[in-house]
């Protein structure tokens, strides 16, 4: 396995991954599939705050992050994604993908990283807290998917 900054095209096999995770759990809570420009555009926007596992020459998940808020008081702290296909769970993909996206971070500056786990994700909630992430609150029923309100745990680690 390979951990490598996101090329654009990587997009096609990213998509499918997101759009996975969008129409079969509530991992996310949005509904919209993700289209391969939308992914293009996204990889190329935050340049080396988007990084990809690599198993056989495809890309089989993305670490990434943005802002947590809008503002220059926020500026240090910044929101983060993951999402792996099923093949690469369970591999340490997901493990790497967060410590060279930490790396970026560091190295920008960043202080803080968040993520936003979905309550009905309890595999998500352990990753984090395994990697040093701390449950600092949940957010009730925040999301509605699949015709049902859903938790949102928020977690945090300091850089």
């Amino acid at each position: 396995m390979i951990i490598r900054p996101a090329r654009v095209d990587d997009a096609e096999a990213l998509t499918v991954i997101l759009n996975d995770v969008i129409e079969n759990t509530a991992i996310t809570f949005t509904s919209e599939l993700k289209t391969v420009d939308y992914v293009r555009e996204d990889i190329a926007a935050k340049g080396p705050a988007f990084v990809v596992a690599e198993m056989h020459g495809l890309a089989v998940g993305y670490a990434s992050y943005f802002p947590f808020r809008n503002g220059p008081g926020y500026a240090r702290t910044k929101e983060h994604s993951i999402a792996l296909a099923p093949q690469a769970r369970g591999t340490g993909a997901g493990r790497a993908l967060m410590a060279a996206l930490e790396t970026v971070a560091r190295a920008e500056g960043v202080h803080s990283l968040w993520a936003g786990v979905s309550a009905e994700n309890p595999s998500g909630r352990a990753f984090h807290t395994r990697i040093g992430f701390v449950e600092v609150a949940t957010l009730s029923e925040v999301g509605f998917k699949f015709g049902r309100w859903i938790d949102l745990v928020l977690m945090q680690k300091k850089l």
